[in-house]
């Protein structure tokens, strides 16, 4: 565990704890807390793993705070692998990261969209309209993917829209849902159970499989929640109007 001397002022640890998961993985984690810095300096690594991957690597998957390396271990092992990432890590300040990339999601906010907007509003003391300009304001870090394929977990929530889950998750949340659960934002992908509090809509596919790219938002991007009538929301869900 790390504590106050392991890490630098911005919460990045001086130096990557990397330890294996399972029996072909290693763990590379790079921060004490949830930051921006953080996730910049995992999306970097990515970006350099992408691109030159050592023999062996089958997969790279950031989170948080860290990254997984996923490995063939007929072709590697843990302690190349962790020399590897090690002198990766080293190099970090002489690489160029590239901007994230911003991605806009349009959103149809309240009535059968989104049930739980008025009680985040009398939960926060606000309107309804007011919740829906706080929270369409930011741009959001995506930090990680999970849950269900394509759930994007986002930073930069403002204080004043946080609300509680629900006491009791619902058994089927429809997808393309967006939701708020404590200091947290984010969108359901996929039908799904969930306890978020519901306040608004989709009409984007985050997650298709038929598609090259499956994952619509990838970890590292920068999300802008767009406000959309109901009437645009059914033209966009039909086709007619581009995303």
């Amino acid at each position: 565990m790390s504590t106050c001397e392991d890490t630098q002022p911005d919460g990045l640890l001086k130096e990557p704890i990397i330890r294996c998961v399972g029996d072909r993985g290693l763990l590379m984690e790079l921060s004490a807390t949830i930051n921006p810095e953080a996730s910049q300096k995992i999306r970097a690594l990515c970006g350099s793993l992408a691109i030159c991957a050592p023999v062996g690597v089958v997969e790279v998957i950031p989170t948080y705070r860290s990254l997984i390396v996923s490995y063939d271990p007929v072709k590697t092992g843990p302690e190349l692998l962790e020399r590897y990432l090690r002198a990766l890590d080293e190099r970090m300040g002489e690489t160029e990261t590239l901007e994230p990339r911003v991605v806009e999601v349009p959103v149809c906010y309240g009535g059968d969209f989104g049930e739980d907007l008025a009680y985040v509003a009398s939960h926060n003391g606000l309107s309804e309209e007011e919740v829906i300009r706080i929270h369409a304001e930011p741009l959001y870090p995506v930090y990680m993917l999970g849950f269900t394929p394509g759930f994007p977990y986002l930073g930069g929530l403002s204080e004043t829209i946080h609300t509680p889950r629900l006491a009791t998750p619902r058994t089927r949340v429809p997808a393309g849902s967006v939701g708020i659960a404590n200091n947290q934002t984010g969108i359901y992908p996929m039908e799904s159970p969930g306890g978020w509090q519901l306040i608004g809509r989709c009409p984007i596919r985050l997650f298709d499989p038929n598609r090259r790219d499956p994952f619509y938002i990838k970890a590292g991007d920068l999300l802008r929640f767009v406000p959309v009538s109901a009437e645009a929301f059914a033209a966009m869900e039909a086709g007619e109007v581009r995303a």
